[in-house]
């Protein structure tokens, strides 16, 4: 039992010294991988489409 005590004592601890993001750096941050997601899906969807067409001719 001591040592669960132990873990969350040192754990809680250790997120004091933990430098949060501020609020505006989680926004920008957000916006920068959905930006990315979205292009990643597009290329990925233009490529497949792509590749369909060529088996189509192919086959």
């Amino acid at each position: 039992m001591k040592k669960i005590v132990r873990f969350f004592r040192e754990s809680y601890m250790e997120l004091k010294r933990v430098v949060w993001p501020t609020r505006d750096t989680v926004i920008a941050s957000t916006k920068v991988v959905l930006v990315s997601v979205f292009l990643f899906a597009v290329v990925l969807g233009i490529v497949d489409f792509v590749l369909l067409r060529g088996l189509d001719l192919i086959f």
